[in-house]
């Protein structure tokens, strides 16, 4: 059995004293009581590069601290939050003050209470020395003032709506007491004596090999108090098909990586394993190097745009479990925020020759490509599902007299060869992009966090102030498809798809996993890997 987390819980009501969101807190997990001495054991294809849970940015470093130290809200699979830790939240009249009420039975494993204080610490540090993304999406914040252990009240220089909702997903919270003092938190490694308010504590690390957490004694936030199995362990596979090779032969619980199509297919019918699907908040997409001086010319991106067979790719690559965004960087996912109007670049390798010829490039060495259009399109090589539509990509391009050459690389190469901005184009996803007021700032502003493309347009930039200044969503409603029509418009980012992802776990031994939604929190999330069983 599977549960979705919903947005039964939320409900939303405006009051005098601003915009307030009144959150009843629900039964959150498994009614077992049971403390079995079992251990699941769940499959990924990375090491964890870095255990400090506001400095890691992969997925394994991902997984295994969020199971240490807790978000205050958790996600729906429409993008919105419920309460987590947080129980209530809500904004001043002036829209500059915003404070969160939190639970009052959560500790630290040592014994220590979780309190306002740890959320002050946090956000203190993260604003202070500008760490992750989370710096990123909160540009408004001044300060943090803990009001009493349960209430914290944060200032903020402007009205910003998205501001509780961006702290309460984004931002893990970590101990005061057990972290080094602000101003060296970036550069604390927390590789050993950790301290967990989670469900899960980390006990042994063999890199390249596993990671075992075992249950803390104390999680409230599952009706039981306490995770029902005793340990997790994350096992390293070189790939998903040796994931799937484990999970087949028993040796593997469930693979915490989106299964690419084919992969999902030939599990599907084996007995005692079970495919569950997970909605994505996020995008797959290629990022033109705006720093290059081809790609910095509209009419080189647009022929490129319309070099794309989307619909092979979706179709092939992804065996039908995608669906078109219409190429806008706001998925139909988020149908409050996504643009009716919107309508993809045709696939047209004739009007790609257009525009190249008409922009003054020829062909002039006999093998059909146009002079000065080359470029290397970098990936991830063990990212099954983009390694094989970055073959549809490059064979498109040929079709229109541009020449493509591949880049497979490892994670983490790859990751840092994105954050240096060393590419021609970069083809990749983002896991979770739920309030476009924000996640725009961070992928598009100039100096935005994720802005790898080295995006800036002052006329963009506008667009994207003015919504996240507003206070209400119909004020941010506007400038946010406004944005992302120029963003499709000017081609800086083509998006190529949203999908379904599939995961797979041994149903014969497991039950009552939480479905979240994106491959980032799927079935690896606190809540889930808190609240599932075995089976007996």
């Amino acid at each position: 059995m599977i549960r979705n987390v919903r947005n039964a819980l939320t409900r939303r009501s405006v009051l005098m004293g601003g915009i307030v969101m009144a959150m009843g807190v629900a039964s959150l997990g498994s009614a077992s009581a049971q403390d079995a001495a079992s251990r699941i054991v769940i499959g990924t294809t990375a090491d964890v590069v870095n255990f400090n849970p506001l400095v890691g940015n992969s997925r394994s470093d991902t997984w295994v601290t969020n199971l240490m130290y807790p978000r205050l809200m958790q996600m729906t699979d429409k993008g919105s939050k419920d309460p987590y830790v947080a129980t209530e939240w809500g904004y001043s009249e002036d829209g500059l003050t915003a404070w969160m009420q939190i639970r009052g039975d959560m500790t630290w494993n040592d014994g220590t209470p979780f309190t306002a204080d740890d959320i002050v610490f946090t956000i203190t540090a993260v604003t202070t020395e500008k760490i992750g993304v989370t710096a990123g999406l909160i540009p408004s914040f001044v300060s943090a003032k803990a009001v009493s252990p349960t209430r914290v009240e944060f200032t903020l220089s402007r009205p910003d709506s998205t501001f509780l909702t961006n702290i309460g997903f984004w931002m893990p919270i970590v101990p005061k007491h057990a972290f080094p003092e602000v101003g060296q938190v970036a550069a604390f490694a927390n590789d050993k004596d950790w301290v967990s308010a989670g469900p899960f504590i980390l006990k042994e690390v063999n890199a390249g090999q596993n990671y075992v957490l075992s249950a803390v004694d104390n999680y409230p936030l599952v009706e039981a108090g306490k995770a029902s199995v005793g340990e997790v362990e994350f096992r390293v596979f070189p790939d998903v098909n040796a994931q799937a090779l484990a999970l087949r032969a028993g040796d593997l619980d469930l693979i915490a990586n989106a299964l690419p199509a084919p992969i999902a297919r030939t599990l599907k019918d084996q007995p005692g394993i079970t495919i569950a699907q997970a909605p994505s908040l996020g995008w797959s997409h290629v990022l033109y190097n705006m720093n290059d001086e081809v790609l910095a010319k509209l009419e080189v991106r647009q022929a490129l745009a319309h070099a794309v067979d989307y619909e092979a790719i979706r179709a092939i690559a992804m065996q039908g479990l995608a669906n078109t965004t219409n190429s806008s960087p706001i998925s139909p996912v988020l149908s409050y925020w996504a643009d009716p109007e919107a309508k993809e670049y045709a696939f047209d390798p004739e009007l790609s020759k257009k525009i190249l010829t008409d922009a003054g490039y020829t062909h002039g060495n006999g093998d059909g490509f146009f002079d000065g259009i080359e470029f290397s399109l970098l990936y991830e090589q063990s990212a099954a599902d983009i390694a094989n539509w970055a073959q549809i990509m490059k064979d498109g391009a040929a079709k229109a007299g541009i020449k493509i050459n591949l880049t497979g690389l490892e994670r983490n190469t790859y990751l840092a060869r994105g954050r240096e901005k060393d590419f021609d184009i970069y083809a990749g996803n983002w896991a979770v992009m739920e309030e476009p007021a924000a996640y725009l700032g961070l992928a598009y502003r100039t100096g935005g966090f994720i802005n790898y493309a080295s995006i800036s347009d002052p006329d963009l930039e506008k667009l994207i102030d003015e919504a996240q200044a507003a206070t209400t969503p119909e004020a941010v409603k506007g400038p946010v498809q406004a944005a992302a029509r120029l963003i499709s418009e000017k081609v800086y980012d083509n998006v190529l798809y949203y999908q379904t992802f599939q995961f797979a776990y041994n149903s014969d031994k497991w039950d009552g996993f939480v479905v979240q939604p994106s491959d980032l929190l799927s079935l690896v999330n606190p809540l889930s890997l808190a609240s599932v069983k075995p089976k007996n």
